[in-house]
C-alpha cells in the first residue's frame, strides 16, 4: 500500500505570487552546480534560497526558468495530494529572485540505496510525479529521509521540458501498473489543471510546456503503466548520487 500524504496546502492560483521574503543567507550549501543558499524567512525559518542569477547556463533549459520549474513541481506535488515535495515558492532575497524551498531535516545517517531494492513502495509517489513533470536529473541523492523517516523529493530545476527528457534512478517501476493510489491522485492532478494549475504553467514556461504536461498525465490515465528506459538517450542522470 502506497501512503498518500494528505496535507492542507492553499496555492495562489496566479503567477505574481510570491511567497515570503528570503531576509537573510546564512551560507552556501556544498555539492551543488548551481548557487544554493541556506537563508531564513521573515520568521527566521530555515530555507533553501535558489537566486536566479547563480544557475549556470545549460543548453536544453532556460537557466532563467528553474525557479518556476521548481515552484511547479512543488505545485504538481500538491495538487496530486502526494506531498512528497517540500513547500517550494517563486522568492525574493538578498541576492535578488528565485526560487526558496522549506527546509527538510534529514536524516544524515539514513542510507537511500537501499530504497532501491525492489523497489521500496514508498517511492511510488515520487516516481509518478517524475513522470508526470518528465524530470530530466532524478538523482538518488535528491531523494531525502527526514528525521520521522518520511521520504521528500528535492532539485526539480530539470523539469517540464515539452520533449521526452526523464532521467531516473527509480527505473526499478518499469512494467509495472501504478497503484491504484496513483491513479487517483493523476484523477486530482487532472482536476487541478482544469481549475487553475494548467493556466499557471502556461503564464510561468510557456502553452508548449502546459500542453506537454497535460499530455503525459492523459497518457499515464489511459495505460497506468511505468515506462521501460528509452534506448535512444541516456535514461540515468549522472552521476547517479
Amino acid at each position: 500500500m502506497v501512503t498518500i500524504a494528505r496535507r492542507s496546502t492553499v496555492i495562489a492560483p496566479v503567477a505574481e505570487h510570491r511567497g515570503p521574503r528570503v531576509t537573510e543567507v546564512v551560507g552556501l550549501l556544498p555539492y551543488a552546480s548551481n548557487a544554493t543558499l541556506l537563508g531564513r524567512d521573515r520568521d527566521g525559518q530555515p530555507v533553501v534560497y535558489k537566486p536566479d542569477r547563480g544557475q549556470q547556463p545549460l543548453w536544453d533549459f532556460d537557466a532563467d526558468s528553474l525557479s518556476a520549474r521548481e515552484t511547479l513541481t512543488y505545485e504538481v506535488s500538491a495538487a496530486m495530494g502526494i506531498g512528497v515535495v517540500p513547500e517550494t515558492w517563486l522568492a525574493d532575497g538578498p541576492f535578488g529572485p528565485g526560487s526558496a524551498q522549506r527546509w527538510v531535516d534529514e536524516d544524515i545517517d539514513a542510507d537511500p540505496r537501499p530504497l532501491l531494492r525492489g523497489p521500496d513502495e514508498r517511492l511510488w509517489p515520487i516516481a509518478v510525479l517524475d513522470l508526470v513533470c518528465n524530470n530530466a536529473d532524478r538523482k538518488l541523492g535528491h531523494v531525502l529521509t527526514d528525521k520521522d523517516g518520511r521520504l521528500w523529493a528535492i532539485d526539480h530545476g530539470l523539469t517540464f521540458h515539452p520533449l521526452p527528457k526523464l532521467r531516473t534512478v527509480l527505473w526499478g517501476f518499469s512494467g509495472e501498473r501504478l497503484p491504484p493510489e496513483m491513479v487517483q491522485a493523476l484523477q486530482r492532478l487532472c482536476t487541478g489543471l482544469d481549475d487553475w494549475l494548467g493556466a499557471r504553467v502556461a503564464d510561468l514556461l510557456g502553452s508548449g510546456e502546459e500542453v506537454c504536461l497535460r499530455r503525459r498525465v492523459d497518457e499515464l490515465l489511459a495505460i497506468p503503466i511505468h515506462p521501460t528506459p528509452p534506448t535512444d538517450r541516456p535514461p540515468v542522470p549522472w552521476p547517479a548520487w
